[in-house]
């Protein structure tokens, strides 16, 4: 059994991933021999062949810990002494974390409204026109840079100096500033203006996404509807309004929760940018520091509670928004 103790040597990975193939082989040999026999196996009994592991794995991985945050967030700092509810009411009530509560949805109203109506009157501007998958690209780009990445890119775009003789400006913004005579500003310091720029990174990335999902739901609108509106008189900003907008509302609803669930996670950027200083602290970035940097294990489980209990009532409404569309098809 040398092997088990050399696990970690290129030869005992190889043995390792074998092992692990074999199993899956035969595991799933032996399932699809029970669906080729229904008559002698019960369906209950294939179902749970096929869905009991991926149930296993999933409570395993999710509702364990789920579980167990839920229950050292009634526990003090270190997880020994039982409090309560005292670090749901810290939370909730001392004027620091009120003040992360009132950014993380200052978050959560501007990035999904303003992603999803520059991501659409875009996806209006550019369908159908000659350099459409050009322009679509480019606004894509961002998407498929990492959180850091476009947090690094537009720190250095915000990035100041003193307008002093002799000191040029490395940041874009503050640059232009600077062209058109006006002093440069710290862009990230200054509360509660930085939190909009951090917004803006966000609004940059997600609007891709949006304009993707959006141009999809038009192109797949009728032509006869379109047709039989400009036989009406319908024509630009009417027939948007009326036409357009009315025929791609759940691609819209799918498009604002989806966003607006990534943006009650936002970390990367507030981490990146500013370490949640200067009035930009978010539940998530706050949850890292009070876990990781306080050591409160108590607290930080009860703000992840919370992040979570914020996080429900947008799934639920996505999937009600989502069963009427089908109901209505």
């Amino acid at each position: 059994m040398d092997w088990l103790t050399n696990a970690n040597t290129t030869g005992g990975k190889f043995l390792l991933m074998f092992l692990a193939i074999a199993l899956f082989v035969i595991v799933m040999g032996a399932i699809l021999l029970l669906v080729d026999r229904p008559k002698r196996v019960p369906r209950w009994a294939v179902a749970t062949a096929f869905a009991g592991p991926a149930l296993l794995l999933l409570a395993w991985g999710l509702v364990r810990p789920a579980l167990i945050t839920v229950w050292n967030s009634f526990f003090d700092r270190r997880g020994q002494e039982f409090v309560g509810v005292d670090n749901y009411t810290q939370a909730l009530t001392t004027g620091q974390f009120q003040g992360v509560l009132v950014t993380t949805a200052v978050w959560v109203i501007l990035v999904p409204v303003a992603s999803t109506l520059i991501g659409l009157l875009y996806a209006v501007l550019v369908d159908r026109t000659r350099f459409e998958k050009l322009a679509k690209a480019l606004v894509f780009i961002p998407m498929a840079i990492s959180m850091v990445g476009a947090s690094i890119i537009w720190k250095f775009v915000y990035e100041f100096r003193p307008n002093q003789p002799g000191v040029s400006q490395t940041g874009l913004l503050n640059q232009v500033l600077v062209w058109i005579g006006l002093e440069p500003q710290q862009f990230l310091i200054n509360s509660p203006w930085n939190t909009v720029f951090l917004i803006v990174v966000m609004v940059w990335i997600q609007t891709g996404f949006a304009m993707t999902v959006l141009s999809a739901a038009i192109k797949a609108i009728p032509d006869d509807i379109v047709e039989a509106a400009r036989l009406d008189g319908l024509g630009g900003t009417k027939m948007f309004r009326y036409i357009t907008v009315p025929s791609i509302r759940p691609a819209l609803v799918v498009v604002l929760t989806t966003i607006a669930i990534g943006t009650l996670k936002v970390f990367d950027i507030v981490r990146t940018m500013t370490g949640g200083q200067f009035g930009t602290q978010v539940i998530a970035n706050e949850f890292y520091t009070q876990a990781f940097r306080q050591n409160n294990q108590g607290l930080s489980a009860a703000l992840a509670v919370i992040l979570f209990i914020l996080v429900i009532p947008i799934v639920v409404y996505n999937v009600r928004q989502l069963r009427r569309s089908e109901e209505i098809r």
